[in-house]
């Protein structure tokens, strides 16, 4: 019944276009949450931001406030909406997208979190994974597209599950939802206020899109489902999990009190795919990268998933409405912006991470430093949990300014090596790249990157394309855009930064940095505080 009423929902909407002239759509990410809004030909109307903590229990934890990052989405959201000068009726639906493994779990009733959100950068759940016999891992390799890791969100709920106390039991009973954190704002913000109605639950809706669900180590990637065998070697009961649904179409109505009161919610995607959406890489063998908290790199294969040999994950791209699914093989690096804030916030070498880009410009080249950031471990394609960060090749030659550049050199080192996988995968070399997010205004670093690569890299216009990817997604499953050419019509390029130094240059960096990684190799301990 809700099925219908939703795609009645979205039917109706597409008659409503000339007075609803814009798409609110909601960013949630590893360090903020941004709201964007943005008009028929994709441009930026308004937006707003707050940043949220970052919480580190122990070594190796890291936890986000759900309640918090709630707080924050519904103030971006009203903020955004009054920057604009818009009401409700005005905006044609809401799209949104978010950090993709982070994990919540909370009450049905209340809906009070059992406990914080168990961040994707997270490895508490290395003994889990490990756990593992090699014939579960390659059953979870097969159906999934993703290597057995404490990167992914099955872990996370099965430690939260044996960790809280009382919380398996009350999972078995039914009184328990789980979700990323798109379906943790979906359900608040579907709910009805407490003071509209005495049930919290009301009308709430608990559903992921399939890019989200194909992240968890649960989902089967050809049926697009929830697999049982998978849920049950991770000790998960099904009843936990949300419906499973397209990346675009109508799921539900924001009934949270507030500006957005009554707008559709229409489009869900995670946020390394929406950015996929909002670069146009709609066809196979188009690819972008994603500058954030970490690098995220997507090459769209096509309507087959394609298994890597090399390190990579498979993953779904995106899937429209009752349209068949689209593909991609991803590198997923783990610390590349955090990095800088990790320099400016607990080494305080500057003030502002803008300031980056001119320490590092004062020097000539890194002094034979080497940042090597495996705070979390290091992911695509290495997958070595258990590596922990160094800065290699000190003298007393080398500054502040020394290591603030070689910390940006190791995020185009880092893409490399996800690239060189990528094209031994796919057989075909990459011949550009389309990049986005919070570090592409470094021009320095961009340049770096074209030079490790030995391929144009290319900015788009709009360089926060995650939250344009989401609000693609939510604008054509109510018409408000036509379809696929048209977003890639949208595009547009605002510079491209060319090779400029010989194949002997910046392989002879690239040999010097493997020197490095390799040096930070089984430094965690099996037994340490980090990994229980």
């Amino acid at each position: 019944m809700d099925k219908m009423a939703n795609q009645l929902a979205g039917h109706l909407a597409k008659f409503t276009k000339p007075h609803r002239g814009f798409v609110l759509s909601i960013d949630q990410g590893t360090t903020s949450t941004r709201a964007m809004i943005f008009d028929a030909r994709g441009q930026v109307v308004s937006t707003s931001q707050l940043e949220h903590r970052q919480i580190f229990p122990q070594p190796g934890w890291v936890e986000h406030d759900p309640e918090e990052i709630l707080r924050h989405t519904r103030r971006v959201m009203a903020d955004a909406i009054a920057v604009a000068d818009l009401s409700s009726d005005e905006i044609a639906c809401l799209g949104i997208t978010n950090q993709r493994e982070t994990t919540v779990m909370w009450d049905r009733t209340t809906g009070k979190p059992v406990y914080n959100a168990i961040v994707w950068q997270d490895t508490r759940t290395d003994k889990i994974v490990n756990s593992l016999d090699e014939e579960t891992k390659n059953l979870f390799q097969e159906r999934t597209g993703l290597p057995a890791s404490t990167y992914f969100s099955g872990p996370k709920i099965r430690w939260i599950l044996d960790h809280v106390d009382g919380v398996r039991e009350r999972a078995e009973r039914g009184e328990l939802a789980v979700g990323t954190i798109d379906s943790w704002l979906v359900w608040e913000l579907t709910r009805r206020s407490r003071r509209q109605h005495g049930s919290i639950n009301k009308g709430a809706k608990h559903v992921t899109d399939v890019t989200n669900a194909s992240r968890t180590m649960l989902m089967d990637l050809r049926t697009q489902k929830w697999d049982p065998e998978l849920c049950e070697a991770l000790g998960i009961p099904m009843s936990l999990l949300p419906e499973i649904v397209s990346s675009s179409e109508v799921v539900g109505t924001v009934r949270r009190s507030g500006p957005a009161y009554g707008v559709l919610i229409s489009g869900i995607m995670g946020d390394q795919q929406a950015a996929t959406f909002g670069q146009a890489c709609l066809r196979p063998g188009e690819a972008k990268n994603t500058y954030g908290t970490g690098n995220f790199l997507l090459l769209n294969t096509g309507a087959e998933p394609q298994t890597s040999e090399h390190g990579l994950i498979t993953t779904v791209a995106y899937r429209l409405g009752n349209q068949p699914a689209v593909f991609a093989l991803e590198g997923s690096i783990a610390v590349t912006g955090s990095l800088v804030q990790w320099l400016r916030d607990n080494l305080g070498f500057f003030h502002s991470a803008d300031d980056i880009e001119a320490m590092a410009r004062s020097v000539e080249d890194n002094g034979g430093c080497y940042v090597v950031p495996a705070f979390s471990g290091l992911l695509a394609p290495r997958w070595r949990p258990e590596a922990r960060g160094a800065i290699v090749g000190l003298t007393r030659y080398v500054t502040k300014a020394h290591i603030a550049r070689a910390a940006l050199e190791s995020t185009a080192f880092q893409t490399r090596e996800v690239v060189e996988a990528m094209n031994k995968d796919s057989g075909v070399p990459l011949k550009a790249l389309k990049v986005d997010g919070g570090m592409v205004p470094n021009t320095l670093l961009m340049q770096f990157q074209a030079d490790q690569l030995g391929v144009p890299v290319t900015v788009s216009q709009i360089a926060e394309t995650t939250a344009l990817g989401a609000a693609y997604a939510a604008g054509l499953s109510v018409g408000f855009f036509s379809g696929i050419e048209e977003i890639r019509r949208l595009w547009r390029e605002r510079v491209t930064y060319k090779p400029g130094v010989s194949d002997q240059e910046r392989n002879e960096a690239f040999r010097q940095w493997n020197r490095a990684v390799e040096r930070t190799y089984d430094w965690a301990e099996k037994d340490s505080p980090g990994q229980r």
